[in-house]
């Protein structure tokens, strides 16, 4: 069976969401901040979404995560215009979002990190881009970091020609292919175009992919939920597009940071390797983790005399290396057990 067109089934009512006008009576986006413990980030995240309220673009929905730094009493306080859903435990982000879906009806969902900002006129050219590619079930904008530099944002899925591509070195045998691929240090994030999938703190969904693909998994609890988002709008026939010309503010890994401190890397990569577990299996899990430790593992090995000559950046970066291998390497022998509970 071939999935379904997203041309031919885009309804009507999306299509009229389009008009930004501030005269329509129902705003077409609802926009779902999840919070945790980041007050003052927050305060700015709603600052920068106000004009989009009385635009008529869009109706905020903030849902805490049982923050204990006065972030609720805030939105009650200050932004009684956000629609607030306090949380008693910490559910997550996906599943945090999740409960904004399940309350509107709105044709757009906006997905948003409260330590992101929208930069004047985001919001409508996303909106604009929709327009322009029916295709895109997600469009995720240009990520601008503290220091005004652009993001990393948007990458290859991860599957094992990609592993072993990247893990042969073959992008750096071409930066156009080194593009392609999406790597690291070599994106243009001045280009708008398909991406397999884009980081989740800030997204414009549409809301009949998200309904083909189900919305987020609440077994991915933190981390690797834009990734799978993106793996299953894919699999139901939508894309994702980057649109360069639409700006947001990111502060970075706000609320992560303050959960994980420095090992946030650690939860990120193994809720990778969980993700990939649901998502391909336990064999295929097995050999992608196999290629990155062999890969990093060589390559630590290759920096070694240079790192032993000159101290410093050389010395730094096998000591990464090495430490990238041994994050592969406890997920390669980690139990079954011990992946699938991992959220």
């Amino acid at each position: 069976m071939h999935p379904p067109d997203p041309v031919r089934i885009a309804t009507a009512m999306e299509r009229a969401s389009l008009d930004p006008s501030p005269s329509r009576s129902i705003p077409p986006v609802a926009a779902a901040v999840v919070s945790w413990n980041t007050r003052e980030l927050l305060a700015r995240c709603l600052r920068a979404m106000a004009p989009e309220v009385q635009a008529g673009r869009a109706s905020v929905w903030v849902v805490d995560n049982a923050s204990t730094d006065g972030s609720p009493a805030l939105v009650r306080d200050e932004y009684p215009w956000a629609h607030l859903v306090a949380c008693e435990e910490n559910l997550g982000f996906g599943p945090a979002v999740n409960l904004v879906a399940q309350r509107t009806q709105t044709p757009w969902l906006a997905i948003a990190n409260a330590d992101t900002a929208l930069l004047p006129g985001a919001l409508a050219r996303l909106l604009q881009a929709a327009s322009e590619q029916p295709q895109a079930g997600i469009l995720a904008p240009r990520l601008i970091l503290p220091d005004g530099s652009t993001q990393h944002s948007a990458y290859s899925f991860p599957t094992l020609p990609f592993t072993i591509a990247f893990n042969l070195g073959l992008g750096s045998l071409s930066r156009p292919l080194a593009e392609r691929m999406l790597l690291m240090g070599s994106w243009d994030g001045d280009r708008s175009r398909w991406v397999d999938w884009a980081i989740g703190a800030f997204l414009l969904v549409r809301r009949s992919a998200w309904e083909a693909s189900g919305g987020f998994d609440p077994a991915q609890w933190m981390y690797a939920e834009d990734l799978d988002l993106g793996w299953r709008m894919a699999a139901a026939g939508w894309r994702t597009w980057f649109e360069a010309s639409a700006s947001v503010s990111h502060h970075g890994a706000a609320a992560a940071s303050l959960l994980w401190g420095d090992d946030r890397d650690v939860r990120w990569q193994r809720s990778t390797y969980a993700w990939m577990l649901r998502r391909r299996g336990l064999a295929m899990t097995r050999t992608v983790a196999l290629v990155n430790t062999l890969g990093a593992g060589t390559r630590a090995a290759i920096w070694a005399l240079p790192a032993r000559l000159r101290d410093g950046e050389w010395a730094s970066r096998e000591r990464a290396l090495r430490r990238w291998t041994k994050l592969h390497g406890s997920n390669l022998l980690a139990s079954r057990a011990d992946l699938e509970r991992h959220r």
